[in-house]
């Protein structure tokens, strides 16, 4: 396999180093909280139904392995894993991808974290997330307005650090 053979793109990011045999991980450009993650299988195919099924095991072992890994990196006490799955369902690049978005009392909106990922702002819960952020920490869902696109030095940074850190979770 060459180099260029060799580098995984999801959408326009370039994305090398957590991988397994038929997935990857990576850090998400705009989280929602910080430790949302996506896990997306190597091969592009729009839709879950579209993997083989040695690809459906490696995925969702994959998926699991991260999840166990978040919850405890972030000490979260629950997680969502949300899969837009075709178009009507919100799904906004053509490459299945799940994301785990870790979930705290302090970051906890319940069903809303959809409307989040369907990019809805509606006013009213635009007001009461401002209001809870100024009166708690900086792990809160942010509203969209303040979500902004992380470089990639910052991604890799965070992806680096996760990459360290499950090392030492798995083999503990």
């Amino acid at each position: 396999m060459t180099k260029a053979q060799s580098i995984i793109h999801f959408s326009k990011f370039v994305v090398n180093e957590q991988k397994t045999k038929y997935t990857y991980a990576l850090v998400n450009l705009k989280p929602i909280v910080p430790g949302h993650v996506l896990v997306v299988p190597l091969r592009i195919v729009p839709r879950l139904k579209d993997l083989t099924d040695e690809e459906s095991i490696d995925y969702m072992r994959t998926l699991q392995k991260v999840h166990k890994f978040i919850e405890y990196i972030y000490k979260a006490g629950s997680l969502n894993i949300a899969i837009q799955d075709g178009p009507e369902a919100g799904q906004s690049i053509p490459h299945l991808h799940a994301h785990l978005i870790p979930r705290t009392q302090k970051n906890n909106i319940g069903d809303k974290i959809y409307e989040k990922l369907n990019k809805e702002d509606l006013e009213d819960e635009f007001h009461k997330r401002k209001q809870y952020q100024r009166e708690h920490d900086d792990f809160v869902v942010k509203p969209d307005s303040e979500r902004f696109d992380r470089t990639a030095e910052e991604m890799k940074k965070e992806a680096l650090w996760l990459s360290e850190e499950i090392t030492k979770y798995y083999n503990e």
